[in-house]
């Protein structure tokens, strides 16, 4: 479990560096950038929920 709060953290200081060190100059292509690593950082809240609840599942 904290293997993946680790990870999750990681990501989102890639995000936030990505955003505010070295924005790309195009913002068509800054905006689709944006949206894909948001959606990864969405997906991985939802492996996480997944995983928790499997836990959750296993003490019953």
């Amino acid at each position: 479990m904290k293997k993946q709060i680790i990870i999750y953290a990681i990501l989102i200081l890639i995000f936030l560096a990505f955003n505010f060190i070295d924005p790309i100059k195009d913002p068509k292509t800054n905006t689709l950038i944006n949206i894909i690593f948001a959606s990864i950082l969405f997906l991985y809240i939802a492996y996480f929920a997944f995983i928790i609840l499997k836990r959750m599942n296993k003490k019953k």
